[in-house]
């Protein structure tokens, strides 16, 4: 039987905090240096599943990529309330051009 780890929600407070209410963590930030602190915390203090809003995934860009080798956290890019940047889908072509050595899904 598998570990149950935590789950966190990340991002601005429009986009985030109705995810309170299914018991996910939800930590309201949009300062990058923050973020990453907050995402170093979470990784450190066993969250399996780290979800980001897209604009809080860019301002701390260099930490997330820091665990894209990594097994955990998995870190997840959602839109936020106010509309999709296209990196959440930018993250998938990456991890599948990775992957499979090519980007098979242009």
């Amino acid at each position: 039987m598998s570990e149950i780890r935590k789950v966190a929600v990340i991002g601005d407070t429009a986009s985030v905090s109705g995810f309170a209410a299914l018991g996910l963590s939800v930590f309201c930030e949009n300062d990058g240096t923050k973020i990453s602190k907050l995402i170093n915390r979470l990784a450190a203090n066993d969250f399996g599943v780290i979800y980001i809003t897209e604009p809080a995934a860019v301002l701390a860009a260099d930490t997330i990529k820091k665990y894209r080798s990594s097994r955990l956290p998995a870190i997840v890019l959602i839109p936020a309330v106010e509309g999709n940047t296209g990196e959440g889908m930018k993250a998938v072509h990456e991890a599948v051009e990775k992957a499979v050595g090519s980007d098979i899904l242009n």
